[in-house]
């Protein structure tokens, strides 16, 4: 091995301790902007798609108790129990009626198109990640 072999190997070796260091300080930044918020990600899906049902005096409001206009609704759940498990989204009843795991009668939005993958994940991260008032 050369000289220049050398000097190319610990060039990328700098290179690639450097670039290791700078992703270890940028994951933890990424990690946490890419957190899902209550309020700016899952407030405009519920607004648009289940609000205009679930709020006092709507229909689904009567029929279950829920009411998704705000968090305190969302985490009190219906009269027959709570819609959301933090840390949970596999036992959660939203995502149980959200992805279609229920009878057709109680699937939600009700009479409607199912919400799209992506919204549904979001829900679904945002109950992984604790169901935070964010």
């Amino acid at each position: 091995m050369n000289r220049s072999s050398v000097m190319h190997i610990g060039t990328a070796a700098t290179i690639g301790a450097a670039l290791f260091v700078w992703l270890g300080a940028v994951a933890p930044l990424q990690a946490a902007q890419d957190k899902v918020s209550f309020k700016e990600d899952l407030m405009p899906i519920f607004q648009g798609r289940c609000v205009s049902c679930h709020q006092p005096g709507k229909e689904g409001y009567e029929k279950s108790g829920f009411d998704m206009s705000s968090y305190a609704g969302v985490m009190k759940g219906t009269k027959f129990g709570t819609m959301v498990v933090p840390g949970d989204p596999e036992t959660s009843n939203l995502m149980l009626l959200l992805d279609w795991r229920a009878a057709p009668e109680l699937r939600m939005p009700h009479g409607k198109k199912k919400l799209s993958t992506c919204d549904r994940d979001a829900i679904r991260s945002w109950i992984r990640d604790g169901a935070m008032d964010n």
